[in-house]
């Protein structure tokens, strides 16, 4: 197995030359950061154009990898949801949780992947009633969500074709229990890339 300085080499390599993130850094600037051994500025910079440049599951794969080397763990899990999402699509949402006064959680959660809520998405079951669907959550730009909050998340369904009906603009709600503890408007969906 290759060492995370090989791995940032090779993922890289993987880019288009005139990749450019969305903050102006290049391809160049990652050679640059790897030339003075600054392997976790690399590793960001790598973050950065990945955000606009489509990569592969090779190179979330590669830098996932190379995260859990440097002992980065929540970038690690970073760049296996976004290889996730590669396969199987991207789904964004605006989430507002419920205040612990209206029904909702008492407390915040981790918004690191971990969290796989129940999701009303309009499915129902062979008799008719309404089901509900699993799906990790990632919280975007934070690293927890409390009650009464909003932010933007990503969604990792258990089963990604039950989502595909849905579009921006659509209403889903999150449970754990009843009543739903959030609603979420969906913002942004993507097909799978890999």
């Amino acid at each position: 197995m290759d060492d995370a300085f090989t791995l940032l080499r090779r993922a890289v390599d993987l880019l288009p030359e005139d990749a450019v993130a969305e903050n102006g850094q290049t391809v160049g600037d990652v050679r640059e950061e790897i030339g003075f051994q600054e392997w976790e500025m690399a590793l960001d910079v790598l973050l950065e154009i990945a955000d606009v440049q489509p990569v592969s599951i090779a190179f979330w794969e590669m830098l996932a990898e190379a995260a859990r080397q440097m002992m980065l763990d929540r970038t690690r899990r970073w760049c296996e949801w976004r290889g996730w999402e590669v396969r199987h699509g991207t789904i964004r949402a605006t989430l507002n949780l419920s205040g612990t006064d209206e029904g909702g959680r008492r407390s915040a959660f981790s918004g690191d992947g971990r969290l796989r809520p129940l999701w009303d998405i309009g499915s129902r079951t062979a008799d008719g009633r309404r089901g509900l669907d699993i799906a990790r959550l990632w919280v975007e730009f934070a690293p927890e969500l409390g009650p009464g909050e909003t932010a933007v998340v990503r969604l990792a369904p258990l089963r990604p074709e039950q989502w595909r009906h849905l579009e921006p603009g659509d209403v889903i709600t999150m449970h754990e229990a009843r009543p739903a503890v959030g609603i979420a408007e969906i913002i942004e969906v993507l097909p799978p890339r890999g």
